[in-house]
């Protein structure tokens, strides 16, 4: 890979561009259903833990798929990996707009997903194998738009949509930019054959599905099932799968057989930059969780207010991100992330102290405004550096261990705060406290959860150092780099 500061070919560029793009049109849809769930239910006469599958499923398929990506990445052409997630992805919407009941439905939820779990592996990777690493900075923070801003305005957009329309229109709407990013995009994309000729380990994958898939759903029953004699087995059966998964992998990689290659944790940046993201994560969707219900539950807002609300810090976020990877480029991760998250706590610790039933608008988009500056100012940080230092090899494999501990960050989150206002709700309506304040006091709890996973960014942010890492020599399977 060159490693020039000249600029990037035209070809790269738009190599990059479709990928950016399509990729946020499948990340869109993750978050999009969930504002939808309520009308869903009344529309197909479901219960709500049955219509709940509609969200579990799309994170249980990108659970199950991505760790898959790294190998896949690696077998296939970037023209034959992208038709076939945006073809997946083209299919599952087409099918969820026609959908005539919630079985087909479900079903089109498993197809879009399958195709969303490749792209965001296949849009890093591309960067990785494209973009020098001293240039990184300002292309990641375009990522950061697909990562952080997607999922944030994903419920904004599906209220509008339930305002006006129905809700086949979420799909209807995206059906056509799905399939002008595959026809514009294909004859664009490289062809070059995969570099990788290993055999498919079947035993890995045996492994894979019930680990990854196991963990996020045993995650996202805590919140609604807590932590129960089954659930604690759920969980208990993945930790097992995933041990076993890593200790063959760790074997299966020296011959480069591996499914998932784990040396990137032999980087000590990549490391750091991952356990950053995940706190990251816990908090982002933890706070994407629980501002709808407080606006809901205790403001009496609609949602679409809400959702106008949350819409300036999620366009803040991309507008941001661009500039926030030129001052990587320029300075490095901590003299970014550090206040990044100072900020991220101080807003969360804000939320957990003054909301109640007579907070003010301006205030509340005042605050997320300025907990969306934070969150920028962490997340390309965080993935660019954990990303750089890895050689060309092991792009892939370190595009897939990110994508897929990113969906177990959003997932614990998601399970961990709403599970903490659930337990807090409960125990202070027990001590004789009246519901409402019951409720206002458990948000705060789950508030000061997120704030903690905000501290816990704020400390591995001035870990990074303030440092541009590197990329690393190619490394032969099994070495272990110098920086470790």
């Amino acid at each position: 890979m060159s490693t020039s500061t000249e600029r990037l070919s035209p070809q790269s560029l738009m190599t990059i561009t479709v990928l950016i793009v399509s990729t946020f049109v499948v990340i869109l849809n993750e978050t999009i259903m969930n504002v939808a769930l309520p009308v869903l239910m009344h529309e197909f006469s479901v219960s709500p833990d049955t219509i709940q599958w509609l969200a579990t499923i799309f994170m249980l398929t990108m659970a199950v798929v991505i760790p898959t990506t790294g190998f896949l990445l690696q077998k296939l052409s970037t023209r034959k990996a992208f038709m076939l997630a945006m073809g997946l992805f083209t299919v599952g919407t087409i099918l969820a707009a026609a959908a005539p009941g919630f079985s087909v439905l479900l079903i089109a939820r498993v197809i879009q997903a399958s195709g969303t779990a490749i792209m965001m592996p296949l849009l890093m990777t591309t960067i990785l194998d494209l973009v020098p690493p001293e240039r990184r900075g300002v292309l990641m923070g375009n990522v950061s738009i697909v990562i952080s801003v997607a999922p944030a305005v994903g419920p904004t957009i599906s209220g509008l949509i339930l305002q006006f329309l129905s809700w086949r229109f979420m799909f209807i709407a995206v059906a056509p930019i799905a399939i002008l990013a595959l026809l514009i995009g294909a004859p664009r994309l490289g062809n070059e054959p995969g570099e990788s000729r290993a055999p498919l380990s079947f035993v890995s994958l045996l492994l894979a599905v019930p680990g990854f898939g196991g963990l996020v759903y045993g995650l996202s029953r805590l919140s609604a099932a807590g932590f129960d004699a089954s659930n604690a087995m759920i969980l208990a059966g993945a930790l097992i799968c995933l041990v076993a998964f890593a200790f063959l992998q760790s074997r299966l990689q020296r011959n480069e057989r591996a499914l998932l290659d784990l040396r990137p944790f032999t980087y000590r940046p990549f490391t750091l930059g991952l356990l950053l993201m995940i706190f990251a994560m816990v908090a982002l969707f933890g706070v994407i969780i629980l501002l709808p219900m407080y606006f809901s539950n205790i403001l009496g807002f609609e949602t679409l207010t809400t959702g106008l609300i949350l819409l300036p810090g999620g366009l803040l976020m991309g507008l941001l991100a661009p500039t926030v990877g030129r001052l990587f480029d320029k300075f490095g991760p901590a003299p970014l992330v550090v206040p990044g998250a100072a900020l991220l706590v101080l807003v969360l610790l804000g939320y957990a102290v003054v909301l109640g039933p007579e907070t003010a608008v301006w205030l509340l988009i005042v605050m997320h405004l300025v907990m969306s500056l934070g969150m920028a100012l962490i997340f390309t940080p965080a993935f660019t550096t954990a990303l750089n230092p890895l050689p060309h090899e092991l792009h892939s494999h370190g595009s897939a261990v990110l994508s897929t501990l990113q969906q177990l960050g959003g997932a614990l989150g998601t399970a961990l705060v709403v599970g903490v206002v659930a337990a807090s709700t409960t125990a202070k309506q027990a001590a004789g406290i009246p519901q409402p304040q019951a409720s206002i006091e458990g948000f705060s709890a789950g508030f000061f959860v997120a704030a903690a996973c905000g501290l816990a960014v704020l400390i591995l942010g001035a870990m990074l150092g303030g440092k541009k890492v590197v990329v690393e020599p190619a490394s032969e399977p099994g070495a272990v780099p110098a920086d470790h």
